[in-house]
């Protein structure tokens, strides 16, 4: 993956959730990496979105019969600001889940970047 100065989709996907209750309990302290206050004025430094999928390299050993679930945190940024972005998720999910930078689908997560357009005042498509 390239580190540039061009923002991006970028998906930090975080592995190793039981189930999508655990998944989406992460959410929150997430959040507050991201956005520290909530009621700041103005939009956040780095647009932001998170979506659930099927953990494909899970082994599908759970013992309580639940599906093994990633969280996927969407970014809107430049490759070195993922970077430090993932770096802080990582300080939050811990060593027990895995938490893996890499490029993202800008159709999944359109809304950020139609974000950073408007708050950026960009009219380019």
């Amino acid at each position: 993956m390239s580190v540039g100065d061009e923002p991006r989709v970028y998906e930090i996907r975080i592995h190793g959730c039981a189930g999508t209750e655990e998944a989406l309990a992460l959410q929150e302290s997430i959040v507050r990496v991201l956005c520290p206050d909530e009621w700041h004025k103005g939009p956040c430094e780095v647009p932001w979105g998170f979506t659930l999928g099927a953990d494909e390299r899970a082994d599908g050993g759970e013992s309580d019969g639940g599906e093994s679930v990633v969280l996927v945190l969407g970014i809107y940024t430049s490759g070195r600001t993922a970077a430090e972005v993932a770096d802080r998720v990582r300080a939050v999910v811990g060593e027990a889940r895995e938490a893996v930078l890499c490029e993202g689908d800008a159709e999944q997560f359109e809304e950020l970047v139609e974000q950073f357009r408007i708050e950026n005042g960009s009219a380019r498509s």
